[in-house]
């Protein structure tokens, strides 16, 4: 079992950078998970005993890497998921795409409809049959040859919200094979990388920003 790399550690919240590749919680196919790792790093380090409380307020798909938190109170698991709910934590993502967009910086809407039995999310720019509406926010902030370096920022929280919208607009993300047809990562993982959460902390009532660093590989270290 790996260690988490901690970003940010109170008694309240927990903030670790995911490795893409791992599942934000359990499912039935029993791989490594995030909430476990974290788990078992909290009670090696307070020697506690029993089990450890530790709640999970939003998720990262598996490919995908970045800032993921945790919450080691009921209390706060309560405030952060209405925090959520509410748009009151900025989340910011990095992609690297395959194409050049039209506009250096732009929003994107659609409406979204998570096809379980797929694992995957059919997009539409017009309403459909239990389709939910989708907003996020994008800027070119990197450019080499015919790859581009996008941050995002959601608006709306919907399943593979920003893999699918991406597409949608001809702006597929590298290695994200399951939208876009192309040649997958060496290690899997798509170039999706959740970069910070801005939020007002839960029970302090303090501002916080968490910056996850991008992971150390090819394609990251070429924009890094």
């Amino acid at each position: 079992m790996i260690k988490p790399k901690v970003l940010f550690e109170d008694n309240h919240l927990i903030i670790v950078s995911k490795p893409a590749g791992y599942l934000s919680q359990g499912d039935k196919t029993r791989d490594m998970d995030m909430l476990t790792i974290t788990k078992a790093y909290i009670k090696e380090k307070y020697n506690k005993p029993g089990e450890v409380f530790l709640g999970l307020p939003h998720r990262l798909d598996r490919p995908v890497s970045g800032t993921l938190m945790f919450c080691r109170t009921s209390k706060a698991l309560t405030r952060v998921t209405k925090m959520f709910k509410d748009r009151e934590i900025e989340k910011i993502y990095h992609a690297i795409v395959t194409e050049i967009p039209n506009d250096y910086a732009g929003s994107l809407k659609s409406y979204l409809k998570k096809e379980v039995h797929k694992n995957k999310t059919k997009t539409s720019t017009k309403a459909f049959v239990g389709a939910k509406h989708a907003v996020l926010h994008y800027k070119l902030i990197g450019q080499i040859k015919d790859y581009s370096l996008l941050e995002i920022q959601l608006e709306t929280g919907r399943p593979h919200q920003i893999r699918a919208q991406l597409t949608e607009h001809k702006m597929p993300i590298l290695g994200d094979a399951k939208y876009k047809p192309q040649k997958p990562l060496e290690d899997k993982s798509i170039a999706l990388h959740a970069r910070s959460l801005s939020f007002i902390h839960p029970v302090k009532k303090e501002p916080v920003r968490i910056t996850a660093k991008y992971p150390n590989q090819p394609w990251w270290n070429t924009f890094a």
